[in-house]
């Protein structure tokens, strides 16, 4: 696809209806409404994330097929609005405000198992494991995470060890 044929797209402001990456693709809804925009796991990934949760507020550059609307380019993804705090203990009291000032750490995921809800990371020199909740991923606005990627860390000192209070994807927490 050429920087023209992005040219022509139309900018789309919406949420994430759902996204499936043992599937490779998901579908936006836009805030104007109409039909659903298809999102393919590559242009998610030629954004530099994996995966990304339901209800994520995010702007693409869409495209009008034959097949339907198409969602070419990630222009940015917002995590979703969070109603209630995540219910783990350690981080019940902080404040959002709180937790962005933690050191942002690099990190690569050892192994993440959605259906259990949790996985590990290892902080980039040291061999020390991060635990990560599911509840922190859908806060920090993904879905799952893949063992061996490389994704940044807000890191809490937990009564069990250390554990992630923010995770972020790689490309989008390092200025390139």
């Amino acid at each position: 696809m050429t920087r023209k044929d992005l040219d022509d797209g139309r900018h789309v402001h919406g949420t994430i209806k759902w996204f499936d990456p043992s599937k490779g693709y998901g579908f936006v809804v836009a805030d104007e409404g109409g039909q659903d925009i298809l999102l393919h796991a590559n242009v998610l990934r030629n954004f530099g994330q994996s995966s990304v949760a339901d209800g994520v507020e995010i702007e693409v550059l869409v495209q009008d097929t034959q097949r339907g609307s198409q969602a070419v380019e990630v222009l940015s993804l917002a995590p979703p609005a969070v109603a209630e705090p995540v219910a783990l203990a350690d981080i019940e009291g902080y404040e959002e405000k709180d937790l962005l000032q933690l050191e942002l750490e690099p990190a690569r995921v050892k192994w993440f198992d959605k259906a259990k809800g949790f996985g590990f990371a290892n902080i980039f020199g040291n061999d020390e494991d991060v635990f990560v909740h599911i509840e922190v991923l859908r806060r920090s606005g993904l879905a799952d995470l893949q063992p061996g990627e490389a994704i940044c860390l807000r890191v809490l000192d937990g009564k069990r060890g250390r554990m992630a209070a923010m995770v972020h994807s790689w490309e989008t927490a390092v200025p390139v």
